[in-house]
């Protein structure tokens, strides 16, 4: 009998259907070995040699395992194909002590659990790469060192329970340094003219359009930075004569996206689904391990979901080739298979990988949806239409680009408007599948129609509609746009988006509000703390640097303990400079409550779990409080006279409440606004981030619309 080991239970139960009676499939459930819990677990005098430990959890699953390995006649370690698999087999032959016994093991790889695949695997095994396991040991030491011994600091400079890590110290800045550009930033006012027009002379039915005054004909550029400049132009432009200048049409070709790598899965699911970076990899690694279908038993339904390249096998190439063929018609064919390497490829690109996508084409979202759970349909279905829409025919649409002039006679000025629309002349590839689009995208609309046109043709003015602006500010990272500049400054690798965004919410260092990440008071203050006394942690070019380092690891061009030692030097001067000079800081805001018990005024503190009001007579009164955000709006419960609170869930999830509870039950997830429903008389609440939504009816507007009127008659 041959013993097999991999990780999880379903993908065992999936191996073991695919390999048969020969072999004997057992997990590991994750890592069996790692640096002891309860201290730092590194010999830094001894070459930093690490201390592992079995993980207590795992002391049972390890005899057990033994057991089986002693009565095998060969060892296949089938974890998965990154550095974190390779270092768990490595950590089992370590645990098992397999390197002793004298009896075969064998490193298998595949990237997706199909009979072919793990058939051609076991056909090809080799030994361990220790490049991989010193990549991964690397990074594990440097975390360890930085969060055992930055924590402590912490602790005593701070407040209990905080803590620090490498990667997640460089996403909080991020999000710190957003938060601070948007505070800062200072709004300027300008003005835009849009002109509607139509045909001469206007006849029933025939349509109008609008175009936007871009400057004069002779090329000059109009700023139009208040009202007053706003009304001189509105006064020249009502008596101009108007007339198509220029119409421009030209054939644009509209390329599909490539198919999903770890983190453009991540952010379509968050702009598409809503799902969190978590959530989607939980699926995805679901996905991946198995899901029984029906008779056919437990299949592997996409390939491996921790990947950074847009490689595809050939094999798949060709099978989705002849699905679209099949499908829907040689005309949606592309004459060749269309490749994304070159476009997609940076220096740390594991080329080795393949893209995520499903493992058989011809296994349609809808023949697999009564086995799947309602998430694991959406993702499956999202990552095959990707797939096979990255091989569809190019999208043909129209563009036609018109420009108005506007002359003056009185001024003999000429004032240039511009308006650009499509139409679809062949949907190619979005007949399956368009690519979903960050909220704060600049992406021009193109959604009106113009009327049948050409140069010089007289047009007629039918309203000026001028609009006054204000630049925005940056916008907040919403999950999708924080992963996505995680990528393109090399902070982090597709396994540890997830965890890093995790982490940092976890701590209490930010939160989500209205879908986007705002820093806590705490994660400001230890942001700041770390960007003065320890910028190499927080500063994102030498942590981007670091993972480059780590890669090379991984390439067997760098030893894992120059790379460590390297860190560790400067890092340890710091510490000590840091202990000497960093003063203790006290992290209390007073409130204008009194202590029920003492009467004493009661303060805001920061702990483990978030805010709470505690006596400022502590120790001698030891009385605390739940930390109430109010809103000053009153619930909406006839009969009710609480108010609406700002509340928290252990997991740091934002909610409003009534004070009355358990009295009253009322509670809504989105921040209430200060004015009711003009239809209803209900709650208003923020929804999607410049919108505003009635708890109990239809009615939606805009926030800037709903201050403007409603709170003007309120």
């Amino acid at each position: 009998m041959k013993l097999v080991i991999v990780e999880s239970p379903a993908k065992s139960r999936t191996i073991s259907r695919i390999l048969g009676s020969g072999y004997t499939v057992k997990a590991s459930l994750g890592h069996v070995r790692d640096l002891p819990a309860k201290e730092l677990g590194i010999d830094i005098a001894n070459g930093f040699t690490p201390k592992y430990v079995i993980i207590p959890q795992r002391r049972h699953l390890i005899s057990e395992l033994k057991k089986s390995a002693e009565g095998a006649t060969e060892v296949y370690l089938a974890t998965d194909p990154d550095r974190e698999g390779e270092a768990i087999s490595w950590h089992l032959v370590k645990a098992l002590k397999l390197d002793e016994n004298g009896k075969p093991v064998h490193r298998v790889v595949f990237h997706e659990i199909t009979k072919e695949a793990v058939e051609e695997a076991f056909q090809q095994p080799r030994s361990i790469d220790m490049n991989l396991v010193n990549a991964q040991q690397a990074r594990r030491l440097l975390d360890r060192l930085v969060g055992y011994m930055l924590s402590p600091l912490l602790w005593r400079k701070v407040q209990r329970g905080l803590s620090a890590g490498r990667v997640q110290s460089a996403a909080l800045r991020m999000i710190v340094d957003r938060e601070r550009e948007i505070q800062n930033f200072v709004p300027t006012e300008y003005w835009l003219i849009e002109a509607e027009l139509t045909k001469t002379p206007p006849q029933d039915g025939s349509p109008s359009f609008r175009a936007l005054l871009i400057g004069l004909t002779d090329g000059t550029k109009i700023e139009i930075p208040d009202r007053a400049k706003a009304e001189e132009l509105l006064d020249e432009l009502r008596t101009a004569t108007y007339r198509v200048r220029s119409l421009d049409v030209k054939e644009a070709l509209r390329q599909p996206a490539p198919p999903f790598t770890t983190s453009t899965l991540q952010q379509e699911a968050w702009r598409k689904l809503r799902f969190t970076a978590q959530r989607t990899m939980s699926i995805a690694q679901q996905l991946y391990e198995g899901v029984a279908l029906g008779d056919e038993g437990p299949v592997g339904l996409i390939t491996y979901m921790r990947t950074d390249s847009t490689h595809v096998a050939a094999s798949a190439l060709a099978e989705t080739r002849q699905f679209i063929k099949e499908k829907f018609g040689t005309q949606y064919l592309p004459p060749q298979a269309r490749t994304f390497e070159k476009s997609r490829k940076t220096k740390w690109t594991q080329e080795a990988h393949e893209a995520i996508r499903p493992t058989k084409i011809f296994r349609e979202p809808e023949i697999v949806r009564p086995f799947l759970t309602p998430d694991q349909f959406k993702l499956y279905e999202l990552i095959w239409k990707r797939m096979v829409a990255s091989q569809m025919a190019a999208a043909v649409l129209d563009v036609v680009t018109l420009e108005a002039e506007a002359y003056q006679i009185r001024t003999s000025k000429s004032y240039l408007f511009r308006t650009t629309s499509y139409t679809v002349k062949f949907p190619g590839f979005l007949s399956l599948y368009s690519e979903g689009r960050d909220e704060d995208s600049k992406e021009e609309s193109y959604a009106h129609t113009l009327p049948r046109l050409t140069a010089g043709d007289p047009l007629t003015l039918l309203e000026l509609l001028p609009q006054q602006c204000f630049t925005q500010p940056p916008p907040r990272y919403t999950e999708a746009t924080l992963i996505k500049a995680l990528e393109q400054k090399g902070i982090g690798r597709p396994s540890t988006y997830a965890p890093i965004i995790a982490t940092i919410q976890e701590r209490g260092y930010v939160y989500k509000e209205n879908g986007r990440f705002r820093p806590d008071e705490i994660g400001i203050l230890v942001s700041d703390l770390l960007t003065q006394h320890f910028p190499k942690i927080v500063e994102l070019d030498f942590t981007a640097r670091m993972e480059e380092e780590l890669d090379e690891i991984a390439r067997g061009k760098k030893q894992w303990l120059s790379v460590v030692k390297e860190f560790y030097d400067p890092f340890e001067k710091m510490l000590a400079r840091a202990q000497k000079n960093i003063d203790k800081i006290r992290v209390i805001k007073s409130t204008e409550e009194n202590c029920p018990d003492c009467g004493s005024p009661m303060v805001v503190r920061i702990g483990r779990y978030g805010k709470f009001l505690a006596c400022s007579n502590y120790p001698e009164c030891k009385r605390t409080m739940s930390f109430l955000v109010k809103t000053g709006i009153p619930c909406p419960r006839p009969e009710c006279d609480g108010e609406i609170v700002e509340r928290v869930t252990k997991k740091k999830r934002r909610f409003y409440a009534c004070t009355k509870y358990p009295e009253c039950d009322f509670t809504i997830n989105r921040k209430p606004i200060p004015q009711r429903c003009p239809k209803c008389g209900n709650i208003l609440t923020v929804w999607r981030r410049n919108l505003a939504k009635c708890i109990a009816c239809e009615y939606k507007a805009g926030l800037d619309e709903v201050e403007r009127t409603i709170g003007a008659t309120a």
